[in-house]
């Protein structure tokens, strides 16, 4: 009897312990589920909060935020279109309340307003201008590259082909980054069209937009572009004088940008260092001076994007 009894005594402690066990194993699971359902939710609410509001907002403007997301990721920006419209705004409101200070009229208030909201697109599209003009220089010893790597991969695979030429590490540094780029996105994004707009947008020039639609053929239907490869090559070399001429066209114009900068402060100094107290008086405290100041800054802005515009048209 007495051994009956102690079977069950340990029958119980075990019941006891399988439902403690239990409970425990419950509750820590129950614990984690919760948890994961918060953060969830967190996320959720995230995505919902202020910035998924504006962005889908800004989506909707499809041409503007998609030259923008080109344009921050041809230039492997930390930016997003949403981040970058929000530092502009904020540039774009200092120079609001900078021209209520300085000038005192709606004229003086609105225009330092827009030039500071177009101010960073301007530092963003000088600066893709600039690496432009780098990797047009180098586009042709990149291309040689590519179509020696494309012949020994056999002519079928781009994809292959792209990762020969980067692991080759023989491109020039600009041209490096570059292809770098659209050999990731080719590989990850899974968007080719996209990938080629960026890599179409970083190059920016009349060669670039050829050698994307042959990649975009090449890609798409799998047909060898080793002919085109080859045109390509060829025009290239018999445009190489030709491009020498270009370059020098868009030095000038580059040179036109900032001479009315040096002009505006050679007047000013000169002024300044023979006439202090007029100069404070007429460039400051008149409202004509300060006018006039004003519409030189305005005309020097629109120079620069003048000469931004007119170096894209000549690439």
């Amino acid at each position: 009897m007495s051994g009956t009894m102690h079977m069950a005594v340990i029958g119980l402690l075990g019941a006891a312990l399988f439902a403690a066990l239990y409970m425990l194993l419950r509750s820590v699971i129950s614990l984690w589920l919760e948890q994961h359902r918060l953060a969830g939710r967190l996320q959720y609410r995230q995505k919902q909060g202020l910035g998924g509001i504006l962005e889908e907002r800004l989506k909707r403007f499809d041409k503007l935020y998609g030259h923008l997301s080109d344009l921050l990721e041809s230039m492997q920006s930390p930016f997003n279109p949403l981040s970058f419209a929000g530092f502009s705004l904020m540039i774009g409101t200092v120079g609001l309340a900078a021209g209520a200070m300085l000038f005192q009229s709606p004229k003086g208030t609105l225009l330092p307003g827009v030039i500071g909201l177009l101010l960073p697109y301007t530092f963003v599209r000088t600066a893709l201008l600039q690496r432009q003009l780098q990797t047009r220089i180098d586009f042709l010893p990149a291309i040689e590259l590519f179509y020696q790597c494309y012949l020994v991969t056999g002519e079928r695979n781009i994809r292959l082909a792209m990762q020969r030429t980067i692991e080759e590490r023989r491109l020039p540094s600009q041209m490096q980054s570059v292809f770098d780029q659209l050999y990731r996105n080719l590989s990850v994004r899974g968007d080719d069209e996209a990938s080629l707009r960026v890599f179409a947008a970083a190059l920016g020039h009349v060669w670039g937009e050829y050698f994307v639609n042959l990649l975009r053929v090449a890609l798409a239907e799998g047909n060898p572009v080793s002919d085109s490869l080859r045109e390509l090559l060829t025009d290239m070399r018999r445009a190489r004088r030709a491009n020498e001429q270009e370059r020098n066209k868009l030095l000038e114009i580059r040179i036109a940008n900032f001479t009315p900068v040096l002009f505006l402060l050679l007047f000013i100094g000169i002024n300044a260092h023979y006439n202090p107290e007029g100069t404070y008086r007429y460039y400051l405290l008149d409202p004509m001076g300060r006018d006039l100041v004003l519409n030189a800054l305005v005309l020097i802005f629109a120079s620069f994007l003048m000469g931004i515009w007119l170096s894209r048209r000549k690439m």
